[in-house]
């Protein structure tokens, strides 16, 4: 019974997601939803390694740019569906990361960070110069996942996909797979001395972190109908993942949707006002939210609520209990 009411509210908010295309039918908003639910998938991948295992990571457009280039490429050269395309996504990124972190999460200090600013920065420059196979800057049309169908079906892939990630989330905080992960991320060294193997479980929270994000970055491709690597192998691609986390909650369950909704709603409000001022607002709210609230909005909230929720010691029945006690011991 417990169960069922810790996943209550998390179900209803699936159901709430689920329901939006039965109330939004303008196409443009639709898109804006789409466009919440793509970075709150890509924010709660983030999360699962830079939030919950405390790996941060500058280089998630690599998987992104990985899933977006798989569908893109073997749609294009081998007329495969880009159903077949998303398979292949998970299937390459999947080893990549593994290979990742066998080779950085071992290390000590910064080494993951730049393995994986590396990996994407690498990938950027052999796409771009590998102009007969990627179409270099020129980019390369992507077929669609759902031809000929409203932004709906669109919508509801992502909403599906958003909730897994989540979903899994929430599953990993009350798992031990989750208090492992913790456990890594305040205090490395006492969690394997009592027997926790710090890299292998770093390097699984990696390669699941990376299936979403591949996964996303194919059904953004087919979304746009054409990429090229600015749009998905860029560095900003990868900071954007970390904000979307951080000023939302890193290690939170919501934090990413929380984020997704402010960063995608402040960007849509201030992109049609002034052209570029949308990416000021993002530095803006990162810099507000680490100098004000440096759990992210749902970090601060909880925060305040543990406090409200905090007992008060009453400061008359101290004073009282205090002074009998020291009465006595002058009897004494």
């Amino acid at each position: 019974m417990t169960r069922w009411r810790e996943a209550a509210i998390p179900l209803a908010l699936a159901a709430a997601v689920l329901a939006v295309p039965l109330v939004v039918k303008n196409p443009y908003h639709l898109n804006v939803a789409i466009l919440v639910l793509v970075w709150t998938t890509l924010g709660a991948a983030w999360n699962i390694v830079g939030g919950y295992a405390g790996q941060l990571s500058l280089g998630h457009a690599a998987f992104f740019g990985i899933g977006a280039y798989s569908l893109a490429l073997t749609a294009h050269y081998w007329g495969w569906s880009p159903w077949a395309g998303m398979a292949m996504a998970v299937a390459v990124s999947v080893p990549l990361a593994a290979a990742i972190g066998a080779i950085t999460f071992r290390l000590r200090g910064p080494y993951f960070v730049l393995g994986t600013l590396a990996l994407a920065e690498v990938l950027r420059l052999v796409v771009l110069a590998w102009r007969d196979l990627t179409y270099g800057a020129a980019g390369i049309m992507v077929p669609e996942i759902f031809p000929g169908l409203s932004r709906a079906p669109y919508y509801y892939f992502i909403a599906l996909a958003a909730i897994a990630a989540v979903g899994t989330t929430w599953w990993m905080e009350r798992s031990g797979f989750g208090y492992y992960l913790t456990a890594i991320r305040e205090d490395q060294e006492t969690a394997e001395s009592i027997g926790v193997n710090a890299a292998w479980y770093k390097n699984l929270a990696l390669m699941i972190s990376a299936a979403f994000t591949a996964l996303t970055g194919a059904f953004y491709a087919s979304h746009l109908m054409f990429i090229e690597p600015d749009i998905v192998l860029s560095e900003p691609v990868s900071v954007q993942m970390a904000v979307v986390a951080i000023i939302g909650g890193r290690g939170t369950v919501l934090g990413p949707l929380v984020g997704a909704l402010l960063l995608v709603l402040a960007s849509e409000i201030f992109r049609a006002q002034f052209q570029q001022a949308h990416l000021l607002i993002y530095g803006l709210l990162l810099m507000l939210t680490i100098l004000f609230m440096p759990g992210g909005v749902l970090g601060e909230i909880q925060h305040r609520l543990r406090l409200r929720a905090a007992p008060r010691p009453v400061i008359g029945t101290t004073f009282s209990s205090s002074h009998e006690s020291s009465g006595q011991r002058e009897v004494g």
